[in-house]
């Protein structure tokens, strides 16, 4: 039996190629009595297509507190949402190292289809999207109380009491940080319902199948990021990811949410997007949490092809 490496520490995972993975993943597959086992290039974390119909997803130590969210979230939404979510086949653990076996999904991202949609076909999609992300923030499951942040207004005053480091570590124009502290004081969050967040609801983690007929939806992955909180929370990354600007598309999909937006409200989805920015530096959950090198490539697990070499 070949063991997986050490990667107790972001260096020592950050240093891991997928060639020194692969051994020990094949030899774990082996040991499961599953097939072929075939990597993938990018996203946040180990990710590889065993067999035809099923996903293996690693969580190396370092991450492994990022396995029960991820566990709970598929177990809670399979076959509670108008679009599939991946069922689970198994979880475990070995040296040290989380898996998660799954479903695998169907078709293509959208982030890939994306540019071969005509405007039709990405307007048709967009109360879809926004009927299942209703879906999603609308369900009640006991065990969603498990779900980081235990306190939301309290994520949120963090988050808001360092957004000014924030961006000047990033980068941002003197001029434009000035301005930040005084808009966010003039916009009232209130204290909305707590639901669950996907927090990371884009087009890299939305399947679709598309031959020339109207494009389909045919699935929603990637919950290690997800949260309770505040519905809004999760427009920033649909505004920023999935519409990229587009107004009309974004009306579409606000309509078949159910949301009826005005000034307030797009005040509230720019304030979280000002403060959200700030998990980066945190290290907390969330779409802009602080991620970890692309090159494992969730996204194509649960749908495209995968590559046949490095």
């Amino acid at each position: 039996m070949i063991s997986f490496p050490p990667a107790g520490t972001e260096a020592e995972f950050e240093a891991l190629t997928r060639q020194d993975l692969l051994p020990a993943v094949t030899s774990l597959t082996g040991s499961l009595g599953l097939g072929e086992v075939v990597p993938f290039t990018e996203g946040s974390l180990p990710v590889y297509a065993v067999g035809d119909d099923l996903v293996l997803k690693l969580f190396p130590p370092v991450h492994l507190d990022e396995l029960p969210t991820e566990r709970t979230m598929l177990e809670i939404l399979h076959g509670r949402l108008p679009i599939p979510t991946p069922a689970v086949h198994g979880v475990g653990e070995r040296d040290g190292w989380g898996y998660v076996l799954m479903e695998r999904l169907r078709g293509e991202t959208l982030k890939d289809a994306w540019p071969r949609l005509s405007t039709e076909d990405k307007h048709r999609l967009a109360p879809e999207l926004g009927e299942a992300l209703a879906a999603l923030h609308s369900l009640h499951d006991p065990r969603l109380d498990a779900l980081d942040p235990p306190d939301w207004a309290a994520f949120v005053a963090e988050q808001r009491a360092n957004v000014v480091e924030h961006h000047r570590r990033t980068g941002l124009g003197e001029s434009w940080i000035a301005r930040i502290p005084a808009f966010l004081d003039s916009v009232e969050l209130g204290s909305p319902p707590i639901v669950p967040l996907h927090t990371e609801f884009m087009r890299d983690h939305l399947m679709v199948t598309h031959d020339g007929e109207r494009p389909r939806l045919t699935g929603l992955f990637d919950f290690e990021p997800a949260m309770r909180g505040a519905a809004e929370y999760d427009f920033v990354a649909v505004g920023l990811f999935v519409s990229g600007g587009d107004k009309d598309f974004l009306r579409r999909l606000l309509a078949g949410y159910g949301a009826k937006p005005d000034e307030e409200f797009s005040l509230r989805c720019l304030s979280y997007a000002l403060c959200t920015s700030t998990a980066t530096s945190l290290g907390t959950s969330g779409f802009f949490r602080r991620r970890r090198n692309r090159r494992w490539r969730a996204s194509a697990a649960l749908g495209g092809e995968p590559p046949r070499e490095w």
